[in-house]
């Protein structure tokens, strides 16, 4: 196949330009998204009932949309959208959503994919996260190959108006995307659209296994259960001995963290990049900036107006927010946006890490409500994820998923920290794990150490192993396997994991 790499390099290196442009301008930018975004949304019957026509700026947006948004709140007017109503969150009929996790009630989330959000929000992302690992890449060849992109499945739980769609995100953007593309993509619509995995994989497999593969993108649990079902059906070691010419990896979904252990025997290190996106239902927000540092670059001018809310404001009745040009380096915020999909000052539970301010670049901190505070001990995801990469690589094991949740103080006993985990290399001893593992989490998260000392508040974890297949089982059983779907890591509450516990005594 020709290198059509060179003959791309324009293009990305003209968008390269207009990103750079946004250096000292971040203010600028953003209030002028925010100004289209209003424009749009005075034409919506949500847009009439708060006011949006008094909306001109930031301050005054402020004044009508006086408190963020949760999707509990929003939900009646996205399932008038479902039932095909125009000019409700935003102009226009909406013919696609997006199927996330379920909110606090238990039903899930149906995210609008409007015209205006396929091609700024999610597409024009993804091409950005192109150029920017371009330009570090000079000799990159990744147009002289296929991509191979990892996606969902459509849902069939509701009654939907002709023509109106709900699956995973993936499964959207797979089905809507420009035909000149799926030249270049692989697997077929007909196999990227599949629902049943147990027939999926196999499918995958062949449909990829004889091709000439440049870089493959999706999340990285799944993509590693696909890689090595091809590595086991080529009777090889590693992937690039499948295909010799795959240079990258664009990950995202959940973190990289546990997986890179077992991504290192498959694949060679001096062939294989690694580029980290922040591509949500709601958006394609942030793309790696460089090879150097995990830090990604906030997308400013892609249909998007973000605020950030401070950890302490998540619970306050008038919660303040700052916009993107106010932000603190070395913060943690909850992000809310308000973006080109009709999310107006949305919350959206996810938690940002400012590592520089301008240009402005994040990593992923977590979920708003994905952690364990149960004893005043503030553990995060990005706490959990780094303790379980330090202790793997000292002990020589590899985790394939993971999830915890406190079990709490009785007359009899202190509460503690429980873990379910599933490996995919067994460390010596599960016991030496959980100390080293508690251990671990206390070099990493102050407060947790402030409630183990001396085991006065807080007794050592504990984990009970998962039996090879655990997760994968429960995610089938809950209608959430495969695509964008994934393992909630940390929580307060019990729910999810005695039922993973429960099911493991059936496996």
């Amino acid at each position: 196949m020709l290198n059509f790499t060179p003959f791309a390099r324009p293009y990305f290196r003209h968008r390269l330009d207009q990103i750079a442009s946004w250096e000292g301008k971040i203010e600028e930018v953003q209030r002028a998204q925010l100004d289209s975004l209003l424009v749009n949304g005075r034409n919506t019957l949500w847009g009439a009932a708060r006011g949006l026509d008094r909306a001109t700026d930031y301050e005054t947006f402020l004044r009508q949309v006086p408190r963020p948004q949760s999707y509990e709140e929003i939900r009646p007017w996205v399932m008038k959208m479902v039932e095909g109503s125009p000019d409700i969150l935003w102009p226009g009929v909406t013919r696609n959503f997006a199927q996330s996790s379920g909110t606090s009630d238990g039903k899930s989330k149906y995210i609008p994919i409007t015209t205006d959000a396929f091609e700024s929000l999610h597409y024009r992302g993804a091409s950005d996260a192109v150029a920017l690992y371009l330009a570090h890449h000079p000799d990159s060849k990744i147009f002289g190959g296929k991509a191979f992109i990892l996606g969902g499945s459509f849902a069939n739980e509701l009654k939907l108006p002709p023509e109106v769609r709900v699956g995973d995100l993936s499964a959207n953007l797979i089905d809507n995307i420009h035909p000149m593309v799926n030249a270049v993509r692989v697997p077929s619509k007909e196999v990227a659209l599949m629902a049943d995995w147990d027939e999926k994989l196999p499918a995958l497999v062949d449909a990829a296994i004889g091709e000439d593969i440049t870089n493959i993108s999706g999340v990285p649990s799944w993509f590693l259960t696909v890689l090595r079902a091809i590595i086991a059906k080529a009777g090889v070691k590693t992937i690039h001995e499948v295909w010799p010419n795959l240079e990258v990896f664009f990950h995202g979904g959940i973190s990289m963290a546990p997986y890179w252990s077992q991504y290192a025997p498959i694949t060679d290190p001096a062939r294989m990049n690694y580029w980290e996106n922040y591509n949500a239902s709601e958006g394609f927000f942030a793309a790696q900036n460089s090879p150097d540092s995990p830090a990604m670059r906030l997308l400013l001018d892609c249909g998007v107006f973000y605020e950030f809310m401070p950890l302490d404001q998540i619970d306050a009745d008038q919660p303040e927010t700052v916009p993107a040009w106010g932000v603190e380096k070395g913060k943690v915020y909850a992000l809310v946006i308000t973006a080109c999909n009709g999310l107006w000052r949305y919350q959206l539970g996810d938690t940002v890490r400012i590592e520089q301010t301008d240009p402005l670049l994040i990593t992923i901190a977590g979920r708003t409500k994905a952690f364990i505070n149960a004893f005043g001990e503030e553990l995060m995801v990005h706490n959990a994820e780094a303790a379980l990469k330090k202790v793997c690589e000292a002990m020589d094991c590899a985790v394939t998923d993971y999830t915890a949740a406190p079990v709490y103080t009785t007359s009899g006993a202190k509460g503690r920290h429980e873990w379910v985990i599933e490996f995919s290399r067994r460390p010596e001893s599960v016991e030496a794990f959980a100390d080293a593992l508690d251990r671990a989490l206390q070099e990493e998260n102050s407060d947790y150490q402030a409630k183990r000392a001396h085991s006065i508040f807080l007794d050592r974890l504990s984990i009970v192993e998962a039996r090879p297949g655990l997760f994968d089982r429960w995610l089938a059983m809950t209608g959430k396997r495969g695509g964008q779907r994934k393992v909630p890591r940390l929580s307060n509450s019990r729910s999810i994991i005695d039922s993973l516990i429960s099911l493991n005594s059936t496996l």
